[in-house]
């Protein structure tokens, strides 16, 4: 069973790769959250989780929704981070995940996709987007084989620096970055209602045909980077900044 979340469409692009070719199950845990469906996960074969790294680490929206969800069946559990550039030592915080659900942790492996994080980074323009993707496919055929074989990722790189990254600037990433309070929307706006849509925690409703955001946000970046008129901004970083994300 292959789970996957995904704001901009990373983590769903590599998630296809690996159902198509190994012809498991697929569930969007975007869905699940945003309906807030903990039900019961029956799972016959493996357990392939495929999500972002966010602040070098898996997203905590995923974290929090494997906790509080039961699991049955299979516990053979791998795990795909795409990211822009590094993991970290996620690694860490996912064999604490496996140990509190009782999975069998069979490893955990980075790979590198386009950059999506506006409200901090560049995006890439889609020609050099194309090019990403195009490197990462060896990768993800790397990461398919292995799944495919049973065995386990190789250990990822764990520094100081993976390990500060992952633990101190993840914790102050969150508390002083992961806010929605620098949204704006601009006149452009035609009230479709896609952010709202799109937002996994349902923290996005529409006023007046507009959006407005609380307070419970993930930084997913699927409501910035889908809308079709380019309407939202983040404060001044996103401005005049390529949208970014893969159908």
């Amino acid at each position: 069973m292959i789970l996957y979340f995904s704001g901009t469409g990373n983590s769903k692009y590599i998630a296809k790769k690996i159902q198509f070719a190994l012809g498991d199950e697929i569930v969007d845990l975007n869905a699940k959250i945003k309906s807030n469906d903990h039900s019961q996960i029956e799972v016959k074969d493996r357990l392939v989780f495929v999500t972002p790294t966010y602040g070098w680490r898996m997203p905590r929206i995923v974290s929090d929704f494997v906790e509080k969800t039961p699991f049955s069946g299979e516990k053979r559990a791998w795990f795909v981070l795409d990211c822009g550039g590094e993991i970290g030592n996620a690694q860490k915080y996912i064999v604490k995940l496996c140990e509190d659900k009782g999975f069998e942790y069979m490893g955990v492996k980075g790979i590198i996709m386009p950059e999506n994080y506006i409200a901090l980074f560049n995006a890439p323009d889609e020609e050099h987007a194309k090019q990403i993707i195009k490197k990462a496919e060896p990768s993800i055929k790397e990461a398919i084989e292995t799944i495919d074989k049973g065995e386990c990722f190789a250990k990822p790189r764990c520094n100081l620096y993976d390990r500060i990254m992952s633990s101190l600037v993840n914790d102050w990433f969150f508390k002083h970055i992961v806010k929605a309070d620098k949204f704006t929307v601009s006149d452009k706006c035609i009230g479709c209602g896609k952010c709202a849509k799109l937002c996994p925690l349902n923290n996005i409703v529409l006023d007046n045909n507009k959006p407005v955001w609380g307070k419970n946000c993930t930084h997913c970046m699927a409501c910035i980077c889908h809308c079709p008129r380019e309407a939202i901004e983040y404060g001044k970083k996103s401005v005049g900044k390529p949208r970014y994300h893969i159908d």
